[in-house]
């Protein structure tokens, strides 16, 4: 669980280059590609340009580098030629990384050409809570603290946070101990220490957080039918707070 400071060094690599990808997305123009299309890209401009592995291929079982998840559709969301972005759409891209045998994990959501304020608020508010989640960590705070601001954060503009799913340990697998809820009660839940990674990766829903699995097996969806957004980065404990391993060139971590 705890990572030393030459794996953290080597996570923030496979970070940096995972921030790569995402710049790349940020320069398309989305509207009209399909989602298959974009994780074509992505697979490419991974192994291609960056000399890197897509760590969620192969892993139990998915065949893609990425999910995406449209609209209403919750978390890992299959790639498709079929699912085509259209103007006003939101989606989520979540994308794993390997390089030198360490994995680094974010996602964004993105706003697809003229997107609605309602979808905008929802898109905004996940993405602060995130942040409030983040702000939370740091040597002998609570993985309850997490948890509570984020949920705090959103319930405040009337939204809710998905249970089902939660944030995880990360380092030479995609998926390590703890698991980090993003909703949850302050000074609760396992302390943490210097050295550990997790992602923070809070689901948040326009309506209920209720969700249900489509027959396909991935695909999540909320069960209302309305909207859903997704943030996500990769964090280190350190000596006095929180190193966010997977930061982008458009963000700074905020004070």
């Amino acid at each position: 669980m705890i990572k030393q400071p030459e794996e953290i060094a080597l996570m923030a690599e496979s970070g940096r280059l995972l921030a790569d990808v995402f710049a790349c997305l940020d320069r398309l123009n989305l509207i009209g590609m399909s989602t298959m299309q974009v994780n074509d890209l992505v697979d490419r401009f991974i192994v291609e340009e960056l000399h890197a592995r897509p760590a969620s291929k192969g892993q139990y079982g998915y065949a893609y580098a990425l999910n995406a998840s449209r609209n209403n559709v919750v978390c890992h969301g299959v790639p498709s030629t079929t699912d085509v972005l259209q103007d006003g759409d939101i989606v989520n891209f979540d994308i794993t990384l390997e390089k030198n045998g360490y994995i680094a994990d974010s996602s964004k959501t993105y706003l697809v050409g003229d997107v609605s304020p309602l979808a905008r608020q929802l898109v905004r508010v996940t993405y602060e809570a995130m942040w409030k989640g983040i702000k939370a960590v740091r040597p002998g705070a609570r993985l309850g603290d997490i948890g509570h601001a984020i949920e705090r954060h959103a319930r405040r503009h009337g939204y809710a946070v998905v249970r089902e799913y939660c944030g995880h340990g990360i380092g030479r697998e995609m998926h390590e101990a703890p698991e980090v809820l993003h909703w949850g009660r302050p000074n609760t839940g396992l302390a943490l220490r210097e050295g550990m990674v997790f992602t923070i990766e809070p689901m948040v829903n326009q309506g209920r957080h209720a969700v249900h699995t489509e027959d396909d097996g991935w695909t999540v969806v909320t069960r209302d039918g309305r909207l859903s957004a997704q943030f996500e980065h990769t964090v280190a404990v350190t000596r006095n707070g929180v190193r966010v391993l997977t930061l982008r060139a458009d963000e700074k971590t905020p004070s």
